[in-house]
């Protein structure tokens, strides 16, 4: 059974605060849309007060939304504020908004539906990889209330911008979409995996099975994963830099490998993403467990010299994911599975 104490302890009436000061959580650090909506994603799937939990995230994002259908990234002492607004934030609102469309109670399927129909005309007009990346897995995924031909328009414009950036940017050493890896990168291949899953779109599958295997043959090392530091990221050409690791990034590995072996059926991508999870146990750089079981939380980073003893909403809901994803699997997995159809979380869902 899963661990949501730190999860609670961060939460309230409102959402899920920002920061916590070691374990302690800190109500000075207000709240974020992009935390409550991966909140959202792990309350829909826990197994007690699942709707009283999922309702508050839910409506987090829902008072978040302004009538023109953008949301504000973060709240403090009841005032949102539009300066730490991006597109990055609103492209994770659409995830957990379409993981709410496919639940089971009608209100918060409705609900859900409702908030990605006020922003859907807007999506086209992105300009982050990322962003459009993270709602083409909640389109992909979700059940949106709109007819089927248009929301098939909007899907594959965002596919064929990110399928152009990969064409554009990609060389025989370098299959990616950007001249740099910096945070979250498996969303990207992820994306466009899901677009395969959702219209059979074959250059799509290609683009996402190369950049993902690029991504996979630079993270990944003889039993462990070891992310892109955040010290100036990893510049084409340059060196990778080996800290800060983020928590986020493991599980942006983890889905990313879990939607490829779904897609491909290659057990190779579900063995990835058990050893890209088993990052926050101990399988890692360091050799060092980041998962605090006495508070239920997970420490912020894997620094030069340990771990960040914070313990942060960002960190603790990305793990939470990546062990609902793995548990999900290993719950219902045949045994001696090669190929077929596989278990799936209720919509599509990443960090």
């Amino acid at each position: 059974m899963l661990n949501y104490k730190h999860l609670l302890a961060m939460s309230d009436d409102t959402g899920m605060l920002q920061f916590s000061q070691l374990s302690k959580p800190d109500p000075t650090s207000g709240y974020t849309l992009d935390d409550n909506a991966r909140a959202l994603m792990v309350a829909l799937h826990m197994e007690e007060d699942a709707y009283l939990h999922s309702r508050r995230y839910l409506h987090f994002l829902a008072n978040a939304q302004r009538r023109d259908g953008t949301w504000s990234n973060f709240l403090l002492d009841g005032i949102y504020y539009s300066r730490f607004d991006s597109e990055d934030s609103i492209g994770r609102a659409i995830i957990a908004c379409a993981a709410a469309s496919r639940s089971s109670w009608p209100d918060l399927a409705a609900l859900g539906g409702r908030l990605i129909i006020n922003k859907l005309t807007d999506l086209p007009a992105f300009t982050s990889p990322r962003a459009i990346a993270y709602s083409l897995v909640g389109l992909c995924n979700g059940n949106i209330p709109c007819p089927n031909a248009f929301l098939s328009q909007v899907v594959r414009r965002l596919a064929d911008f990110l399928a152009g950036r990969y064409e554009f940017t990609s060389g025989r050493r370098w299959r990616w979409f950007e001249n740099y890896l910096t945070y979250c990168n498996g969303i990207l291949p992820q994306a466009l995996l899901c677009v395969y899953e959702f219209n059979g779109n074959e250059h799509c599958l290609r683009i996402g099975k190369k950049s993902l295997d690029f991504l996979n043959d630079t993270l990944f090392r003889p039993g462990y994963l070891s992310i892109v530091g955040n010290a100036g990221w990893y510049q084409r050409g340059g060196r990778i830099p080996l800290f800060d690791q983020q928590p986020v990034d493991a599980a942006s590995m983890v889905f990313a490998n879990w939607q490829a072996y779904k897609v491909l059926g290659s057990r190779e991508y579900l063995e990835l993403a058990r050893l890209g999870k088993r990052w926050y146990e101990g399988e890692n750089i360091h050799g060092l467990i980041l998962a605090d079981k006495t508070s239920g939380g997970c420490y912020d980073a894997l620094t030069q010299d340990g771990v960040n003893l914070n313990q942060g909403a960002e960190a603790v809901l990305s793990m939470l994911l990546s062990e609902l994803l793995m548990e999900a699997a290993n719950d219902s997995m045949p045994l001696f599975l090669d190929e077929g159809p596989v278990p799936q979380l209720d919509a599509g869902a990443s960090c």
